[in-house]
């Protein structure tokens, strides 16, 4: 029994040694491979059609096939693709960098367009891609329930905002990165709360009772992030503030906003909320308070931790993705019927098409009827919708939570959505990301001058900016007076800059003395750095 139970002991030994090993290699791997994509993407940057994404996704199947070929065909990948790593590590600081580094006015000024192609128009897309899904693959025999065709409406609803900023630049086309940015990051929060609230819904007897209790669900889950989002990045705001860590230690400011960013994001996953967009507006709140609160050492590290931590998961995800793409576990239960499989793919294709097309036309008019000016032009129109209609890692990840347990699956219906899901996000990012920078060259060679106001950046509308006499838009210059319009006038004529303007009151009045921010930066005597800073901060508030 003694010798059994050494042999045993060590048999296990062996084992973990042996699986710590390949863990290792692996990962190894994997950062070899991350440091490929960064420094052959730094080296295609000016290439007209390649970006980062593409050469990430390129080098992770190239990759897979190495790999396939190696291990004679049992694998394709170094790891095995979950959601929640997607979910809860690589996710949360993409989208909280975009909320971070967002230039908060021009999102705003585009707030209700941005809600109308981010909310609204996901609603649309999702109830063509279900209806469509019901209408083709009823007569494919595919073999799926109702709750399996409304899943994959929030699937193929979900664009991918990430890919889609590598191809669209914001010095170029401020307007359409502006609106493309805010609609991807409010697409990807409610595809995943569609989904969730799909999920949670008994839907074997569709009515219309359950369609509004869908809707309910989603307009509550919805404002219960934002809300969420917002209290994190305030209480942040706050904590930084008055215990003012920096007067001792800056390494605290940058950790306590790293965690309490982390945080809104997991509380949001705890309460059945949706983590991306309480993590989005956690982001907006932190830049325009928390950020202020901190030292000038704090601040740039912030900056560059957030941004550098975002673009490594991007990488990450795209190469994962790649590999991912010749699991030949799934391969194998569709093989036996490649035209279903074909067809089944173009079929989805075609419905991302058409359901992406459904909203952003007729909702782009209805934006135009509210605007005085920069409004969305049909070429303008076309680039949005072409530019939406990459599917990444979210569809992905809502795909194999859908059809897959743990990564597997045996059933051929659930096998030939995984394996279609792959094709139509390999098609879509390769193909549409390859043609959408010379699509936005061709249909718009020149910027518009009114178009030019950067997304990232720091400077705020003064009052003067806001309203002419006439209550229009005032330009910068000199020797014109400002007379205040009344309220309503004010509110008829430009809801928006009213809206920032009354906002604005309330901020400087109530929210920035409590939480701090520009011009209400804690103030330590004797420190040299916060004199300089402070001395800074109240000249530009001077000069505003």
């Amino acid at each position: 029994m003694g010798i059994g139970s050494e042999t045993m002991k060590r048999t296990a030994a062996n084992y973990l040694s042996t699986s710590d090993h390949a863990s290792v290699v692996a990962i190894a791997l994997f950062v070899t491979l991350l440091c490929a994509c960064i420094v052959i993407g730094h080296l295609l940057e000016e290439n007209r059609w390649m970006n980062e994404s593409i050469t990430a996704l390129i080098i992770g199947v190239v990759t897979g096939i190495l790999i396939l070929v190696t291990s004679r065909g049992k694998s394709s990948h170094l790891l095995v693709f979950s959601e929640d790593l997607f979910f809860i590590y690589l996710l949360p600081p993409i989208i909280f960098n975009a909320g971070f580094q967002v230039k908060k006015k021009q999102f705003f000024r585009n707030f209700m367009t941005i809600m109308l192609f981010g909310a609204l128009g996901t609603l649309i897309s999702f109830i063509v891609i279900s209806l469509g899904a019901i209408a083709f693959f009823e007569r494919m025999n595919v073999g799926l329930a109702i709750g399996d065709y409304l899943a994959i409406g929030a699937i193929f609803a979900a664009t991918d905002s990430v890919c889609t900023l590598q191809v669209l630049s914001q010095d170029e086309t401020p307007l359409l990165y502006s609106l493309v940015f805010g609609e991807g990051v409010v697409n990807d929060a409610t595809s995943v709360v569609l989904f969730n609230a799909v999920q949670n819904f008994d839907l074997s007897d569709l009515s219309a009772g359950v369609a509004i209790k869908l809707l309910g669900n989603f307009i509550y889950l919805f404002i219960s992030s934002t809300v969420l989002g917002v209290v994190a990045g305030l209480l942040s705001a706050y904590i930084i503030k008055k215990l003012y860590f920096g007067r001792h230690s800056t390494d605290r400011e940058v950790a306590i906003m790293m965690l309490m960013a982390y945080l809104s994001y997991m509380l949001a996953e705890l309460f059945y909320l949706s983590g991306i967009l309480t993590v989005f507006f956690c982001g907006i709140v932190m830049s325009h308070y928390t950020w202020h609160n901190v030292t000038q050492n704090s601040r740039v590290t912030t900056k560059h931790t957030f941004a550098t931590l975002s673009f490594v998961a991007e990488i990450f995800i795209f190469l994962y993705v790649g590999m991912d793409a010749l699991d030949m576990e799934k391969w194998r239960v569709v093989s036996d019927s490649p035209k279903t499989s074909l067809s089944v793919s173009a079929t989805l294709l075609g419905l991302v098409l058409a359901g992406r097309a459904a909203f952003v036309f007729p909702l782009s008019f209805l934006s135009n009827l509210t605007k005085k000016s920069e409004k969305i032009d049909f070429k303008q129109q076309v680039t949005i919708w072409w530019a939406g209609l990459m599917r990444g890692a979210v569809s992905m990840a809502l795909a194999y939570n859908q059809f897959t347990r743990d990564g597997h699956t045996q059933l051929h219906g659930n096998a030939l959505l995984i394996t279609s899901t792959i094709t139509v996000v390999l098609f879509s990012t390769v193909v549409f990301g390859l043609i959408t920078k010379p699509l936005v060259r061709l249909l718009m060679p020149g910027t518009p001058m009114s178009f030019t106001v950067p997304l990232l950046g720091e400077s705020q509308d003064s009052v003067s900016e806001l309203f002419d006499d006439n209550g229009a838009l005032e330009t910068r210059g000199e020797g014109r007076n400002l007379v205040r319009p009344s309220s309503l006038r004010m509110l008829l004529t430009t809801p928006t800059r009213t809206v920032h303007y009354y906002w604005r009151k309330f901020d400087d009045s109530f929210m920035r003395p409590v939480f701090g921010g520009r011009g209400f930066v804690p103030y330590v005597p004797g420190s040299p750095t916060e004199q300089s800073m402070h001395n800074n901060w109240w000249h530009g508030e001077a000069e505003m």
